[in-house]
């Protein structure tokens, strides 16, 4: 899968987001906001849609989603701002994001999907067993 376009698709609207909560609202510097999203972006999309997503379904991605926003954006926030009161925008916004979140992972699954279909390697790995005649226990006794 090509992990540029979902993660500038992702990063783009995390930064608009962001930027409204944060950067409007709450008056943070565009630099911080930038920077906070450019991390929620990248870390984002590699823990919940490429780790968690594959292996769950699309309501416990989001919900993870929402914790690592919230606490990423939480954390950031109280370090490049020690002014201010940043629990309420980091929940506001991590709200926000897993909002988001919801309506991307389809997006992503679908991607998977398409790729996992033109590889080689299958996504689940369906083995099953084969039992000959000659293995079975009942057909011995009989002879």
């Amino acid at each position: 899968m090509n992990h540029i376009k979902p993660i500038a698709i992702k990063v783009i609207a995390a930064l608009v987001l962001l930027f409204v909560v944060l950067g409007l609202v709450y008056e943070m510097p565009f630099g911080d906001v930038l920077f906070i999203t450019l991390t929620l972006g990248v870390v984002s999309y590699l823990i919940g849609d490429l780790f968690i997503l594959p292996r769950t379904n699309n309501t416990v991605a989001s919900i993870s989603d929402f914790v690592l926003a919230f606490a990423l954006i939480f954390m950031m926030s109280e370090g490049l701002e020690p002014t201010g009161e940043w629990m309420v925008p980091a929940l506001i916004s991590s709200i926000g994001v897993a909002a988001f979140e919801a309506f991307f992972h389809k997006y992503v699954s679908r991607q998977l999907e398409n790729d996992s279909s033109t590889s080689n390697v299958t996504g689940s790995m369906n083995l099953g067993t084969e039992v000959s005649e000659e293995l079975d226990p009942k057909d011995n006794y009989d002879k």
